[in-house]
């Protein structure tokens, strides 16, 4: 058992740190290179071509990519896609702290889809109550954003409803699939990355990435930059590796636990986001956000 909990807690360590991380260097990647939809794929394309190339070498072993299995995992796949690509459009339109209210706001939402949809069982009132202080927080720093907008926020609540449903969709497909980690994180990302050339022709990107690449100067955002070549390296190598610890971890707590981690991470990203550059929020607007921070202290996991 005390092997099991040690086991537990690096991988919440390993995803905490990850998540943290990524979220600030996710806002410089989009900041230096502005094409969201290509900035996933290539995530998606490190995520695949790296754990092929260690399986290869023997690092690692993952389940065998069949069709079958493709079929029943695509839709959590497609579900996964689109909470990144609404993470990735709300983090290029509004700064770090929005992000982060939005994404403390599906605890909540999380305990009650998985009492819902999974028969999990409800929130203590304990627990409830700690959600519930988060969303006060969240409430509190939108009221005071002074730097709303619609484009913004029509991302944020985009990001809310697919982030929510992913957190328990993905649950359950980890719980009933029966996959290895590694196989998880192969089948998320290789799908994930077959679906990419759908949002860039949906969207329009792929005009703006041509007229990018047949720009004598290669563009304001071309990846060829080094600012922005280091910035999307980064965030594909983080891409990888929170692929791992979130899998790994989904699989060890339960989906509103692991949703919690995803937000209590967030005290560092707020420390980095404020120490790093102006694109912060005002100081009762920081002060809301540490309160939904807090809720996440408090929130104990409902299942053993």
């Amino acid at each position: 058992a005390s092997g099991r909990s040690y086991t537990t807690s690096s991988l919440i360590i390993g995803y905490a740190l990850c998540s943290s991380l990524l979220a600030v260097i996710n806002k410089l990647a989009i900041t230096e290179f502005n094409y969201p939809a290509l900035l996933t794929a290539l995530q998606y394309l490190t995520s695949t071509l790296g754990v092929w190339l260690l399986a290869k070498l023997g690092f690692l072993h993952h389940d065998a990519f069949t069709l079958e299995t493709a079929r029943k995992f695509l839709p959590a796949a497609f579900v996964f896609y689109l909470a990144i690509f609404t993470n990735t459009n709300l983090l290029r339109h509004a700064n770090v702290d929005t992000f982060i209210v939005f994404r403390s706001l599906t605890p909540l939402l999380v305990a009650i889809a998985d009492a819902s949809f999974r028969n999990q069982p409800y929130p203590s009132k304990l627990t409830f109550a700690s959600l519930v202080i988060i969303l006060a927080g969240a409430i509190g720093y939108v009221a005071t954003d002074k730097e709303f907008t619609l484009t913004a926020y029509s991302w944020a609540f985009a990001y809310l409803v697919t982030i929510t449903t992913e957190m328990v969709y993905i649950k359950h497909m980890v719980t009933n699939l029966g996959l290895n980690t590694w196989g998880f994180v192969l089948y998320n990302n290789l799908l994930s990355l077959m679906l990419a050339p759908f949002f860039w022709i949906a969207t329009g990107e792929y005009i703006d990435v041509f007229s990018s690449i047949s720009s004598p100067s290669g563009g304001r955002n071309s990846f060829l930059q080094p600012a922005a070549f280091f910035a999307v390296s980064l965030s594909c190598v983080f891409g990888l590796l929170i692929s791992f610890f979130g899998f790994a971890a989904r699989k060890a707590v339960s989906a509103t636990a692991f949703t919690v981690t995803g937000v209590v991470n967030k005290f560092l990203t707020v420390v980095i986001n404020v120490l790093l550059w102006d694109k912060h929020a005002s100081p009762f607007g920081l002060l809301c956000l540490v309160l939904t921070l807090l809720g996440g202290v408090l929130y104990q996991q409902s299942v053993t």
